[in-house]
């Protein structure tokens, strides 16, 4: 078994010792220590791997010392048991409430504290292993989509190029002219995914946040600006046999936006509308419209859908929900970046899904006062 180091804050000697003994009994390494202060220049060295802690205690109590563990990254997954005499049902709750794991009320049967410890510390080592796996199979989804995306289109350019300079002598025009528009694909391909990755440093350095505060502007006529957005994209839908339909309300309110930001993030929701919808005959729905306080903006496919367990990591970064089956393009960037394009303007986004009949995702706008 994987050693097991506690740490135990208590500013009561013989309790503190009482304590030390029957974890030790039971095979874990232990610390201690005899207030949040003391513990907390006990952990600049030692990572426990869980903390049993009393509440009162001097110069640093136990909330106070709890706060302190969950405000540094490092120490939020350490589990985090609360030890004290208080036997108040709204120490209980106040406890819970911060977040620890547990709450042993003094006194206590040795056997009740060693059993709140086996029980966090297995609860957490799932969860870490969860996680561990989670982010082993994202970082190879990572490493695939980024592989495929590359590798594709510079196959592409490469293959064409090549074509064209073995056969530029003889290639009739027609020929010459599909090997460029090749090219061009491939070229497209390779500056889209550039695009978006540039974009994503723009907005993990502050940059989309800043680009809003300097080129937002209230817009009184967001309407007619979303339904000539929209209606860019209608060709497209009508060559994959789609409807693509708009029905913007009247007396919309003002909205401080940046077009651009609002644009991008539009256009990529009816990509993926017209990309998922897959089948002749259906519609790609796009409303706006006032909701309360927000002015709203809702894309709603008859596509694939996306169950129910995947919904929660639609907006994701490089999340692709069955791209072995799908056969996507993409990063698996694009729902992200709408995400931090609204959230840039202030706003929020959602989605509702139903796997088999279709998506609809919702854009809120804040709504500013009419004067």
């Amino acid at each position: 078994m994987v050693e097991k180091h506690i740490l135990i804050v208590e500013d009561h000697d013989l309790l503190l010792l009482a304590i030390r003994d029957i974890l030790e009994v039971e095979g874990y390494t232990v610390k201690t220590a005899t207030d949040g202060l003391d513990a907390l220049a006990v952990m600049e060295s030692y990572m426990p791997d869980l903390i049993v802690a009393d509440i009162s205690m001097p110069r640093m109590d136990g909330y106070r010392f709890f706060e302190a563990v969950r405000a540094n990254p490092a120490w939020v997954p350490i589990p985090f048991i609360f030890l004290t005499a208080r036997a108040e049902r709204e120490d209980r709750l106040k406890g819970k409430a911060m977040g620890a794991e547990d709450y042993i009320t003094k006194p206590f049967d040795p056997q009740e504290l060693v059993i709140a410890v086996s029980s966090r510390l297995g609860r957490a080592e799932a969860i870490r292993e969860a996680t561990e796996t989670e982010f082993e199979e994202l970082k190879q989804q990572i490493i695939t989509l980024l592989s495929h995306e590359l590798r594709t289109p510079l196959t592409s350019v490469y293959g064409y190029t090549e074509l064209a300079l073995d056969e530029a002598s003889n290639m009739p025009p027609n020929d010459f002219q599909q090997f460029l528009t090749g090219i061009k694909k491939g070229a497209d391909r390779l500056t889209h995914l550039v695009e978006d990755l540039l974009l994503v440093v723009r907005l993990d350095t502050g940059q989309l946040e800043r680009e809003f505060e300097m080129l937002g502007k209230v817009k009184t006529d967001l309407g007619a600006f979303i339904e000539r957005s929209v209606r860019l994209r209608e060709a497209e839908a009508r060559a994959q046999g789609l409807e693509l339909v708009v029905a913007v309300d009247p007396d919309l309110p003002p909205v401080r936006v940046y077009e651009y930001f609002l644009s991008d993030a539009l256009d990529r929701l009816i990509d993926n509308a017209i990309k998922f919808s897959r089948g002749r005959g259906k519609q790609v729905v796009v409303t706006v419209r006032k909701r309360e306080e927000w002015l709203e903006i809702t894309v709603q496919d008859e596509g694939v859908g996306v169950p129910a367990a995947e919904l929660h990591k639609l907006f994701e970064r490089f999340r692709q929900i069955n791209r072995d089956k799908m056969e996507q393009q993409g990063t698996g960037l694009g729902l992200a970046i709408v995400k931090a394009l609204i959230t840039c303007m202030n706003g929020e986004v959602g989605a509702e899904s139903t796997s088999g009949k279709g998506s609809t995702f919702i854009v809120r706008l804040p709504a500013l006062k009419q004067t």
